[in-house]
Formats: C-alpha cells, sequence, structure tokens
C-alpha cells in the first residue's frame, strides 16, 4: 500500500490553521488545506504492514489503506467511492472524528502516524468539487414505510441505507432544522453547516422525506409512528448532567449546549431571546472534553475578559501514557485549537459552590484542589486537600460536563425496555427493542460516544430493519454474524 519507502521518505504534514488573531473575529472554519501533491505524498506513507490494525481502530471498519493507496495513485475518484463504500458522511468524520484509526496506525508504533483523517476530509471535498457525489436513489421500491426519529449521524445513515434499500423512509427533527448536534451542537468554526446541508439536498434528491420541529411524544403523538411498519429510534443521548452544588441555580450558570446552540442560531438569523454571551465577561467552563473546548473557542469570540477552564480529573501525559498501549485508545492531553486561542487549564480541581448576589447573579466560583484515592478492586474515591480553597471571580460559568443518557419520554411512552444505564435497551448486533418493530441506535442505544460509531451503528441497524421486513438484505454490514437468514 501507497509508497513502498514513503513513511522514511516523508514525514507527517497536517493542515494549518490561520492565526488566532484572525480566527478569533469570525465563526468560519479557519484550516488551511494541503496541497495536491502534499495530500498524495501523506497517502504514500501508508505502510504495506500486513495486519492493518486501523481497520479495528475504526468502528465503520473503513478500507483505510486501500484508499490511501488510491490517493498516492492519483486515483481520487476511485478513492471516494471506497471511502463512501463504508462511511456514509465522511465529510462529518473528516472534520470531527477524533481518529482512532491513527492512534492504531502500525506507522504510529515508530514515528507520526498516517495522516488518515485529513486524507478522507479531502477525498469527499475533491469527490464534490468534481461533482462525484450523486444522489442514488432506488430503482424500485419496496412498498414498506419506516419512520426515522432523530435527523443525527445516526439517524441520518439509517435512512440513508433503508432508502437505498428500496423503502420509503420519513425522518423526524424536533428542531427546526435537520442535523441533531452536528447543527447546533458543533459551532461553525468547526464545521461549517453548508457542509450538512449539502449532503442534505443528495438525501432529498435520493427520495427521503424531512420533518421538522417533530417532537415525537410531545407535540406529535406516539401512535402516529403505528402508521410506519418499522421505526428507527436515533434521538442520541441528550439528558444533561449537571452538579450538586450549592447555588447551581445562580443566574450564569449555563449549560454548554444552550450556550453553543444559541450561539450558532444566532449566525444563521434564528430568533433568540436574551442569548447568553461571554462578552466581557470572567468565563469559566467546566468540563475538559470537546464540547468544553468548544465553549472556550466560542467565549473567545464573544470577547471574555478571560477564559478558564476546569478538569476534575489528572492532567494527562504529553505522550501516551504505558497504561494506554498501542493499538488501544490512548491516554494523552489533547490540546485542541480552540485552546490555543487563549486559556488557563487547570486540572484535579472540584467546584464547591457558585456564589451569587443578592440579586441572584453568579459572582465567583469557590473551588478545592482534589486528588484520587486507587484502591485496588475498589471505586476511585476522590479525596479534597485540606488548604487549597479558592475563590476564582466568574461571571459566566458554563457546564460541559457531558450528557447522562437518552431522554426518557420515549421509551416511556412507547412501553421500551432500558438498560442499567437508562439507554434504550437494544441488542448490539440485533439493534431490536422489546417491541419487534422498533430498533435503536447511536447515542440512544448505548450512550454517548463519537460521530463515527452513530454513523456505524445506523448502518448495521438499517440492514437489521431491512432483514426484518423482507427476510434477507443486500444492505453491507461490517459484522454478517447479525443475519437472520443466511445469505
Amino acid at each position: 500500500m501507497g509508497k513502498v519507502t514513503g513513511f522514511k521518505e516523508f514525514e507527517r504534514q497536517d493542515e494549518a490553521y490561520t492565526p488566532v488573531k484572525d480566527r478569533v473575529k469570525h465563526y468560519k472554519e479557519f484550516t488551511v488545506p494541503l496541497s495536491e501533491p502534499e495530500i498524495t505524498k501523506q497517502g504514500s506513507r501508508c505502510m504495506d504492514c500486513g495486519i492493518p490494525f486501523c481497520h479495528s481502530g475504526c468502528p465503520l471498519g473503513n478500507l483505510i489503506p486501500d484508499f490511501n493507496h488510491m490517493v498516492h495513485q492519483g486515483e481520487w475518484q476511485k478513492a471516494s467511492w471506497l471511502l463512501h463504500s463504508t462511511n456514509n458522511f465522511p465529510e462529518f468524520t473528516g472534520r470531527l472524528c477524533p481518529a482512532p484509526c491513527e492512534k492504531s496506525c502500525v506507522l504510529g508504533i515508530i514515528e507520526d502516524p498516517v495522516s488518515i483523517e485529513n486524507i478522507e476530509k479531502n477525498i469527499v471535498e475533491r469527490a464534490f468539487k468534481e461533482g462525484w457525489i450523486k444522489p442514488q436513489p432506488p430503482k424500485t421500491r419496496t412498498g414498506k414505510t419506516i419512520a426515522v426519529v432523530g435527523s443525527g449521524p445516526a439517524g441520518l445513515a439509517a435512512a440513508q441505507q433503508l432508502n437505498r434499500a428500496g423503502h420509503t423512509v420519513t425522518v423526524f427533527e424536533r428542531d427546526d432544522e435537520i442535523g441533531g448536534l452536528l447543527r447546533y451542537g458543533i459551532p461553525n468554526f468547526k464545521m461549517e453547516k453548508e457542509v450538512i446541508d449539502r449532503r442534505l439536498a443528495i438525501l432529498e434528491a435520493e427520495g427521503i422525506t424531512f420533518k421538522t420541529n417533530v417532537n415525537v411524544g410531545v407535540n406529535s403523538d406516539v401512535k402516529e409512528l403505528k402508521a410506519f411498519d418499522s421505526v428507527v429510534l436515533c434521538g442520541g443521548a441528550t439528558e444533561r448532567r449537571s452538579l450538586p452544588t450549592p447555588g447551581i441555580d445562580a443566574d450564569g450558570v449555563v449549560q454548554a449546549m444552550d450556550f453553543l446552540t444559541q450561539q450558532t442560531k444566532v449566525l444563521f438569523g434564528k430568533d433568540v431571546k436574551d442569548q447568553v454571551l461571554a462578552t466581557d465577561k470572567n468565563v469559566i467552563v467546566i468540563g475538559g472534553g470537546d464540547t468544553g473546548s468548544d465553549c472556550v473557542g466560542t467565549s473567545n469570540r464573544h470577547g471574555a475578559k478571560s477564559v478558564v477552564n476546569f478538569e476534575i480529573m489528572p492532567k494527562p501525559p504529553g505522550h501516551r501514557s504505558p497504561t494506554t498501549p498501542w493499538p488501544y485508545w490512548p491516554l494523552q492531553l489533547k490540546t485542541s485549537s480552540s485552546h490555543q486561542e487563549g486559556v488557563e487549564r487547570n486540572w484535579l480541581i472540584n467546584t464547591k459552590e457558585f456564589i451569587k448576589d443578592k440579586n441572584g447573579k453568579l459572582t465567583a466560583l469557590k473551588t478545592v484542589n482534589v486528588e484520587w484515592k486507587m484502591v485496588p478492586g475498589e471505586r476511585p474515591q476522590l479525596i479534597e486537600i485540606e488548604g487549597t480553597e479558592k475563590i476564582w471571580p466568574c461571571d459566566l460559568a458554563l457546564l460541559a460536563l457531558g450528557f447522562t443518557g437518552p431522554e426518557s419520554t420515549l421509551a416511556d411512552k412507547l412501553g421500551i425496555e432500558k438498560d442499567a444505564r437508562s439507554n434504550y435497551k437494544a441488542e448490539y448486533g440485533k439493534y431490536q427493542t422489546n417491541i419487534p418493530n422498533i430498533f435503536a441506535a447511536g447515542d440512544m442505544r448505548r450512550g454517548q460516544s463519537l460521530i463515527v460509531w452513530a454513523i456505524s451503528e445506523g448502518r448495521e441497524a438499517a440492514r437489521q430493519v431491512d432483514l426484518y421486513l423482507m427476510g434477507k438484505s443486500n444492505l453491507p454490514s461490517k459484522d454478517m454474524s447479525g443475519d437472520l437468514v443466511a445469505m
């Protein structure tokens, strides 16, 4: 694969960023693409490694060495075909996926791994530019109707696969635009929404019907789902985690997703009453994950006076921890482009109180330093360090603490069983709930996870729905063990 000596000749090159002083003035993507010759070199770095562990690292089972080789050969259209054979939306994953494939790249044992994610992004962008991505409506229809609830990556993937099988698919979205968290949860500077819209145009041309402002079980009776032969629930894990901390009700303590959603809606001229702004405020972001990073980037674009980030866990090492050796996902410090734009990062710190004035407005946070006590066979214990309490000036505290699971409304009204973590219970490989014609996929089934897992689950669930309705399926699968009928 690639050039036999390519990994010896060429170093890894990643996209550059425009200067911080320029990019914080707008909400557009700010990467500087590599030239075509340079991308070709990057594809050439893919080793003939014998066993490509990148396959096992990718939840979609992408044919990574194959499309890398096509890029090396200059066969971009073939690369696009290979990429789309396993991934419905590489323009999403090429921007947003944390790339577990790269962390399991064999080349990564001895030097920088192949830049798989960036190659993927360049392939799909070239394909759109050249007009190779065209609608593929089915030649015949089965007469079966399917409702997909939720239009995030899992729902969109399931819808496209089922439509290609010839079923008539309707996607229901409770928000005013299609895309789920891709639309309003991901800031524009990470993915401009035109990227979603051009793919939606393809899906609509293929025959999929989209209905917005339909919150099934709230403003739409769940009984309406009975009109469909099958239902796929892809509503995500949207129950936000909070803190059992005094003063949490202060005016100025805001859930991160509300903050991010408002900003994106304002960008597109939506009516947002009393938008939460970080302008001229001391902002503290609680939570050190990707959502916390997005809040940092957005706060800096608002013109915050200061931005501080709290994380209750220890600071990860600068290089792969020996506790997570190759090819596992590494415990390692991640510094995002938003972090580079300006933030004070703090680890092993716990918020003890949100301090407010007599009018209920947030004025400060009281914290304490902590440590984790590890006892073999027991859950880690959080220990406060005496004498480390501190008061931090704060006008806006953003809670970026992740999600506890899916909302229970649909499960309760449909009679769907949930597992011990409150996820909608559906066996992996089958995706079928206790109600035979209702399936679940994505974060709603597995809990908060990666976009690449959501797409994978949508694809796999679609095959199981097809098998349920037709007794056989020609839809592809990375795992054929879920077949109801031997093929």
